[in-house]
Parts: structure tokens; sequence; C-alpha cells
């Protein structure tokens, strides 16, 4: 296909997706959580800022940033990716922008408009000063801010990650692109349907010119569907390439596990942490994968882009950022008194509810053990199963059935 068939096909089929996706976002505003902020700061950028903050916050305070895809709104978003109820249950504050039609008529973050992707300039600007607002008015941790979306929500998450990264923890990439391999259209369209390959000092070359920080960088999650023929999937390769670059971390995974029915690939520092991974979520097509949590929850509600694949992105995402360890409901239970106390008054402070670990404690165990680092080779990766070894030795003690 030529590329001048390629800009008429974006430049129609997105408006008609868009159609539904405004559907879905008008349907879903009138019972959201989500409440609109204004006065922020500066907007250069031009976007609407909407939130989220649950009755209570665990400690320490963190924030989660959700960029939508094309043609959608933060609403129609949280409603399909469930990112309100997670807030809900595990007690984080979350923030949504939204793009507004007057600065693409798809509704996409400009990804890839210089203005818009550079430190202190345009779009990228906007998000700056939402995140520094719900900061100062949250009380959030500055080493607990996360971000995460889809498509272009994904593309503008890598530049969030490359412009600022001394203010994120760690990023979360659906069906996005990396950061820096397109400043116009025609590009754009190039990284979208061919992902040309680049190497991967070229590739962390384009974050560390971004900003004049050196490290340590955010850790890095990465989706993508297989089937995937709106973003091409070599994208994700190309991301993960990215930050392994800026980690200084091996090109070959360190382990290769098997996630709900899907590969997944990791790799960790020096001290056992996590700092990338990467998903292939096989035969999906172009969207957010939902279906249901290791707690045996279901967040968000399947549509356009939004597609049931058997595994909750969302919900692990939030786990790779390191929030489900904290249930709200748990939390509120336990600080609530047994019995009455005819015991008079001190001014003792009232101790703080407890953290409060998430159900399933076998899987959360599994899960941890799973993500030490022995140092295998990787022969010995592929073939060992710590899983596997920890459900058995569970199930020996009478911890599991």
């Amino acid at each position: 296909m030529s590329l001048a068939k390629n800009v008429d096909l974006l430049r129609r089929l997105p408006r008609l997706d868009g159609l539904r996706f405004a559907e879905l976002g008008r349907s879903a505003d009138a019972s959201s959580p989500l409440e609109e902020v204004t006065g922020f700061g500066d907007n250069p950028g031009a976007l609407r800022m909407f939130a989220f903050v649950p009755a209570q916050l665990q400690k320490p305070r963190a924030l989660v940033v959700v960029l939508h895809g094309c043609g959608q709104t933060a609403a129609g978003y949280d409603l399909g990716a469930g990112w309100s109820t997670l807030a809900k249950h595990y007690g984080f504050a979350l923030l949504m922008p939204e793009q507004q039609r007057i600065n693409n008529g798809n509704t996409c973050f400009n990804w890839f408009n210089p203005e818009d992707t550079a430190r202190d300039s345009g779009e990228a600007h906007s998000i700056r000063e939402m995140i520094a607002h719900m900061a100062e008015a949250h009380r959030i941790d500055p080493r607990r801010i996360f971000i995460t979306g889809l498509s272009a929500g994904g593309g503008m998450t890598s530049v969030m990650l490359a412009t600022y990264p001394e203010v994120f923890a760690a990023g979360a990439v659906i069906a996005g692109l990396p950061y820096g391999i397109a400043s116009n259209l025609r590009e754009a369209l190039d990284g979208m349907f061919h992902s040309p390959v680049r190497p991967a000092r070229e590739l962390g070359d384009l974050v560390r010119n971004a900003s004049d920080y050196r490290g340590p960088w955010p850790k890095v999650s990465v989706w993508h569907g297989s089937a995937d023929r709106t973003v091409n999937p070599g994208n994700a390769n190309e991301i993960v390439k990215q930050w392994l670059d800026l980690h200084d971390l091996p090109e070959a995974p360190m382990a290769e596990t098997n996630v709900d029915g899907y590969p997944r690939q990791a790799w960790w520092g020096k001290d056992g942490e996590t700092l990338v991974e990467s998903y292939a979520i096989t035969d999906m097509a172009h969207g957010t994968p939902l279906g249901l949590a290791d707690n045996d929850q279901r967040y968000g509600v399947e549509g356009a882009f939004l597609i049931e694949a058997g595994i909750s992105s969302s919900y692990h995402i939030a786990k790779f950022f390191g929030l489900t360890g904290w249930i709200a409901d748990a939390a509120k239970a336990e600080a609530k008194p047994t019995s009455k106390s005819t015991s008079k008054p001190t001014s003792k402070p009232a101790a703080q509810p407890a953290l409060t670990p998430a159900p399933h404690l076998a899987r959360s165990i599994r899960a941890a053990v799973a993500e030490q680092p022995a140092e295998p080779t990787r022969e010995e990766a592929r073939g060992f199963d710590l899983g596997q070894i920890i459900t058995r030795a569970l199930t020996a003690a009478g911890l599991m059935k």
C-alpha cells in the first residue's frame, strides 16, 4: 500500500472508530467517578484534566497517570480498562488527562509532534503540570508516581518517561511506540505500520537526549497483541530494546514465564527488582487486554479496543507498579473497633490502619519467589518453573488446595 493510501486510510478509518468511542465516552460520563480539574497550572497543550481520589489512600500515597487512545475520552477508557475501580480497591490516586478535538481531530495524543513531545513544551508540559498539581493537592509520595497508556496514549507514555524520567518510578506501554522515532506524520505512519528495526544504542540515545537526567531510569512494562494491525507488534521489541539499553541490561531475557496463558519476558537489576518486562498477547488485535485478575476480580468492560483476552493488563500493571498489596475495604474494616471501650481517652494519636495483604496469599508468594534472581542460565530458566515448585510446597503444607 502506498504512503498516500496509508495517509488516506488513517484520515478516514479512525474517525469512524472515534464515533463509537465518543458514544462510549458519553455513556460513561454520567456515572463516571472522574471529576474535571481546572486551573491546575500552565496548559500549553490545551488538554483537559480528570482525576479520581478515593476516600482511603495507601501509604506512602501513590498516583497513576492513565492516557487514553485515539477516539476515546478519559471516562470512556476508565470504564473500559477499570482504573478507577482498581484505584478505589487498592487506595491510590488516579489522573486521566484528556485530549481535545481542537488539538487532534481523532482525539489522539500527539506523540509524534515535536512541539508536544519535548520537555517543558506542549502536551508533555501540560501533563507534567497536572501531575505536579495532584502531587501537591493530595500529598503524593514523589517516589510513587506511575504512568500508562494505550496506543497513542502509549506513545505519549513513552514521551513522558523520556522527557520527565525523574518524575516516574515506572511506566507501562500498551500497543504503543518507542520514544523519538517520529517527528512528523510520515515517520509516524512508518513506525506504526512497519516498525523499522534500530540499534539499541540509537534508541537509548533518543531518551538520553530528551533531558539532562542520567538515571536511575524508570521501570517499564510493555504489552502488545501479536495480531495488532494498527500498531505493528515489532514496536514492543523496540520499546524493550530502548529501555534495556538505558538500564544496561542484556538483550536476552533473564526469565521467560507464562502468565494466564501468555508469554512474559523479564529482566532484573543487581538487587533483583524487575526493571523491564514484556507481555505478548497471542492472537490479540489492537487494544487493551481484559480478564480476571489474580484476586479473581474483573476490572473494566469489554468494548472497542478493549479486548477480552483472559488477562487483566490493568491489574498486572498495577501489580508491577507495586500497588496491589493493600486493600481499602480490608483496612477500613480493621480500623473499626470490635467493642466499645470504657477506658479514658489519651492524647496519643490513633494508629493508622495497617497494610493488609491482598487475597490469594499463595499466588502472591508464588509470584514474589518467581521474581527472585537465582541467576540461572537461560536454558535452566526456561525449563525450571519456580511457580510449580512453590505451588506443590504450599499444597503439601495445606495452605493451598
